[in-house]
């Protein structure tokens, strides 16, 4: 089997590196790839949010499945184009990405389907977010809805730090619309699963270090680094799929939602049960780096 992998970051590393222990693999490419991946795979230099030139090189070389790594490629449509070209594709549709790519659409889904989360209000405009913000006695988490490469949500505890993040994230392209919601307390939990939108394979949970700083202190970033397999009791990991993974397949069911690819869960642990933060529509980095070794 010849595979096409877009991405360039530790977790294309990780498939990567999965991907060539399969004794089905032929030929592996790398778009763009990286310097560590030249080992494992075929660097290309390919505009990877170019959907005609994904299929052309696709065509073109003969390959059998196109693995889309990064939520960018998505979100702009490639695996669609490469599905109406009649390739074989791991990666959800654009319209199926959406559950990443706006944080108010999945909260919408979330509601539609009582899949349990924090209490919300999606806002357009910094005046709305901010009255938001207010009736959350200022202890809120101010998120960006569009995609910010794991740096458009801000954890406040005060009203006024509530509105400072509401200036900053409402001045940039992903924060047009924002979501305020009502702050949550607990451990996070990443639980990723495989899905073809009707069954699921469920990967071992585990558990991403967002802050910059030592002591969860600083900013959230994409991820600092992360542990696999993380904690968490038999009854707590039922309740994860019971109350959030299986409403989950049976919303996208629900709403013809053709999803195809990895869904990642971001799920805080409460004292009143397990809460869905948030939907990424693909593998997350870094778990998959901690991740895939286990498998």
């Amino acid at each position: 089997m010849k595979v096409l992998l877009l991405g360039s970051g530790g977790r294309e590393h990780a498939l990567a590196w999965a991907l060539s222990r399969s004794p089905r693999l032929t030929k592996l490419w790398a778009a763009p790839g990286s310097d560590a991946m030249e080992a494992l795979a075929q660097r290309v230099d390919l505009d990877i949010l170019d959907a005609a030139a994904v299929v052309r090189f696709a065509r073109e070389n003969g390959v059998d499945l196109l693995f889309v790594g990064p939520e960018a490629p998505l979100a702009a449509g490639v695996s669609d184009a490469a599905r109406a070209a009649g390739l074989l594709v791991f990666g959800p549709s654009q319209a199926a990405s959406r559950l990443e790519t706006s944080k108010s659409f999945a909260k919408d889904f979330m509601a539609r389907h009582g899949i349990p989360t924090a209490r919300s209000r999606s806002c357009a405009n910094a005046a709305d977010a901010k009255a938001a913000a207010r009736g959350f006695g200022g202890a809120c988490a101010v998120k960006a809805d569009g995609l910010a490469a794991g740096k458009g949500v801000v954890v406040c505890r005060a009203l006024a730090e509530a509105e400072c993040a509401v200036d900053m994230l409402g001045a940039t392209a992903a924060g047009r619309t924002l979501v305020v919601e009502e702050l949550l307390e607990g451990p996070e939990l990443t639980v990723m699963f495989l899905t073809d939108g009707r069954s699921c394979a469920i990967l071992p949970p585990s558990r991403d270090h967002k802050r910059l700083l030592d002591d969860e202190k600083g900013p959230n970033t994409g991820g600092m680094g992360a542990l696999a397999p993380a904690p968490v009791d038999e009854s707590t990991w039922r309740r994860i799929q019971d109350e959030i993974l299986a409403p989950t397949l049976a919303g996208l069911a629900a709403d013809g939602i053709d999803y195809r690819g990895a869904l990642y869960a971001g799920i805080m642990l409460t004292k009143d049960g397990p809460k869905l933060l948030e939907y990424n529509a693909r593998f997350g980095d870094p778990e998959t780096q901690a991740v895939l070794p286990l498998l």
